[in-house]
């Protein structure tokens, strides 16, 4: 009788590798089929539930439900419910939230080529700064925005000074605290005043209380923080006009693991929202200068010759903002020339269409 035979240890070593991998496949197409469970994402904002940006931002996340056919959807946490504004992006790059909304500027030196978008450039309106600052990002696309998929930039009109007390000439707010954040800060003391560094959550309190004497800021905030209930007096402060840039960015993990046609998706939506996010900016502005005047606050406009004052007093900080970028190796000079040059193109475009502020 011959001896039965066994298969050879080589060909069930094979089998058992086709067997897995068999498996495997399986368990990805099955994955891959199933599409009846949405794609859940939490989405972190620095702003109030009501302010304006927080409701824009809704408007964007429902967008991409709808357009997805509910295969998405964002949760929304406001009031830095799910990370506070000085900790958003980190949490966005650590996973804490998927995406995240909150200011460059909240983080001093972690964006030193963005912060050139923060810059005292006679920004005229939250639209330009909103398209200008988002075309600038994603040319020069600086290694600083590694780890996380950058969406849009949004930025506020031209900051102004609301104080306790009126503000006619600079020496009025000499050695007063004031209170601002990243260049902000910068701009109070080449200004003459002692900066404050906090977050807008804790502006109104701050100056309630005395512990700040004023603030440098957009003047919707005014209203959509309500700190025009506790100040006195806003400067028309658009000769020095700054922004503060604010990122929307999702964590570079969570944008990989998205299919193809739904990171499509974002990135359609977010294109159309670039401008949205910039009209709600001017129409907020137009608002807050309505609110500080039914409260009666008194508003302070800088005669010519004053505003070249102001302009004369913060020009170092454009050159300190280049000289820190070429000490890092990092293209800052031409980063600002096309910040201006796009800048005086979207004021040419306003004036040709009427459309100025």
């Amino acid at each position: 009788m011959n001896a039965p035979t066994h298969p050879h240890p080589g060909f069930l070593g094979l089998l058992g590798f086709l067997a897995i991998l068999v498996s495997l496949l399986l368990a990805a197409c099955s994955r891959t089929a199933d599409t009846s469970k949405p794609i859940r994402l939490t989405y972190s904002i620095f702003f109030p539930p009501m302010h304006v940006q927080t409701q824009t931002a809704r408007a964007w996340a429902d967008e991409i439900t709808r357009r997805t056919n509910g295969r998405v959807e964002i949760r929304t946490y406001p009031s830095g419910s799910l990370t506070k504004p000085e900790q958003c992006w980190q949490g966005v790059l650590s996973g804490i939230s998927d995406l995240g909304m909150s200011c460059f500027a909240y983080t001093p030196g972690r964006f030193p080529l963005l912060e050139g978008l923060d810059l005292p450039l006679e920004w005229p309106d939250g639209l330009t700064a909103t398209r200008v600052a988002t075309a600038l990002a994603r040319k020069y696309e600086p290694r600083e925005l590694a780890g996380a998929k950058l969406l849009i930039i949004h930025a506020h009109g031209p900051g102004v000074l609301a104080t306790q007390h009126p503000v006619h000439r600079l020496e009025d707010i000499k050695n007063r605290r004031i209170r601002g954040t990243g260049l902000s800060a910068g701009l109070v003391s080449l200004l003459g005043g002692t900066p404050v560094g906090m977050p807008q959550s804790e502006t109104y309190d701050a100056l309630q209380k005395g512990v700040v004497e004023g603030t440098f800021c957009p003047v919707e905030t005014l209203k959509g923080w309500r700190q025009g209930e506790v100040v006195r007096n806003v400067a028309d402060t658009k000769a020095v006009g700054y922004t503060t840039s604010m990122f929307v960015a999702m964590n570079a993990d969570t944008w990989d693991s998205l299919p193809p046609d739904i990171r499509q998706t974002f990135l359609d939506v977010s294109d159309e929202y670039v401008d949205r996010h910039g009209r709600a900016w001017n129409d907020a502005d137009e608002a807050g200068w309505a609110f500080v005047r039914e409260l009666g606050c008194g508003i302070t406009t800088l005669p010519p010759e004053e505003e070249d004052r102001w302009r004369a007093a913060v020009a170092p900080v454009k050159a300190a903002y280049v000289a820190r970028c070429a000490a890092k190796g990092l293209p800052g000079a031409d980063f600002l020339a096309d910040a201006e040059s796009l800048i005086a193109a979207e004021k040419a475009k306003a004036a040709r269409e009427g459309t100025a502020p």
